[in-house]
């Protein structure tokens, strides 16, 4: 068997002192395996605060990076806020802009004849939302429909009537054919017959004014009658379209020919005294849908002096 070998139960530790005597220790075989302990404990505990000091530091830089990361989404977040509260805005306008329009698009299907219907409400018209603000791409959307609906309206209905009302406006005789001052000598009706007995028919209205004064055309039109008549003398007749004619009577000289076109305000002839007159003046009779109407409502509220 093999020699087994004893530890000492002491130790004694001699520590020389230059100049003096050694310091002798005499120490238990506890202490040394104690102080072995406490080293490995102190080694052991210095190298796991080590690596937690390492991945502290690595947490504090990733938390360091997230932070600068959120900053910058941050800064970016706000600038998209303020861009759609922009755009928001911008929207809100153009749908403001766009109820000007309807007014604007009401007016004119008033001015063209077309009453208003029981239509659908167009999209942009709907509540968007039950008690929740309508985000960006919603008032867009509002705003795209409108204009859709708008355009569709106005190019599919009122451009056309407008266009046939205007048409018709400009066909209407308006006005007084003479731009001097005068006054309504006869009217339009049944009147006393200035040349005999009894009363008489009278189509037309008569407009005294000086010998030779220029008569103007009331609306645009084509001459379809010029010439010489037993009542009116020498006179002109004006097709102006629409159902809408002149005619111009006891003329001293004309001065267009038939089949001519003439503008509105245009010089058709001259007051003269021609057939049927007691003295110089026009007698002027509107047409509508070939019956002779009372002239004073083309006329206008005042005389048309030039």
């Amino acid at each position: 068997m093999p020699r087994r070998i004893k530890l000492p139960h002491r130790y004694t530790v001699w520590i020389a002192r230059p100049g003096r005597s050694p310091l002798i220790l005499r120490l238990s075989v506890v202490v040394p395996v104690l102080v072995l302990l406490l080293v490995g404990l102190w080694a052991g505990t210095t190298l796991y605060l080590a690596q937690m000091a390492r991945k502290s530091e690595e947490l504090s830089a990733q938390v360091r990076a997230l932070s600068s990361e959120i900053r910058v989404l941050s800064r970016e977040l706000v600038a998209k806020q303020n861009e759609n509260q922009a755009l928001a805005r911008q929207a809100a306008r153009m749908l403001d802009r766009l109820d000007a329009l309807e007014k604007d698009l009401g007016a004119l299907k008033k001015r063209a004849g077309l009453k208003e219907t029981g239509q659908k409400k167009t999209p942009s018209q709907v509540p968007l939302g039950a008690g929740r603000p309508a985000n960006t791409e919603e008032l867009f959307s509002a705003v795209d429909a409108r204009l859709k609906a708008l355009k569709a309206e106005l190019s599919g209905k009122v451009e056309p009537a407008l266009f046939r009302t205007l048409a018709r406006e400009a066909a209407t005789p308006r006005g007084y054919p003479l731009w001097v001052p005068t006054y309504i000598a006869s009217g339009f009706g049944v009147r006393k017959n200035p040349f005999g007995r009894g009363y008489e028919f009278h189509n037309g209205v008569d407009l005294p004014a000086w010998y030779g004064t220029r008569i103007h055309a009331t609306a645009p039109g084509r001459v379809v009658a010029v010439g010489w008549s037993r009542i009116f003398g020498r006179y002109v007749k004006i097709d102006h379209g629409y159902g809408y004619q002149t005619l111009y009577g006891h003329m001293s000289r004309i001065a267009v020919r038939r089949g001519q076109y003439v503008k509105r305000g245009q010089v058709v002839g001259y007051v003269g005294s021609t057939g049927r007159s007691t003295g110089p003046h026009v007698h002027y009779t509107v047409f509508v849908n070939g019956r002779a109407v009372d002239p004073r409502p083309f006329l206008g509220l005042r005389l048309a002096s030039r």
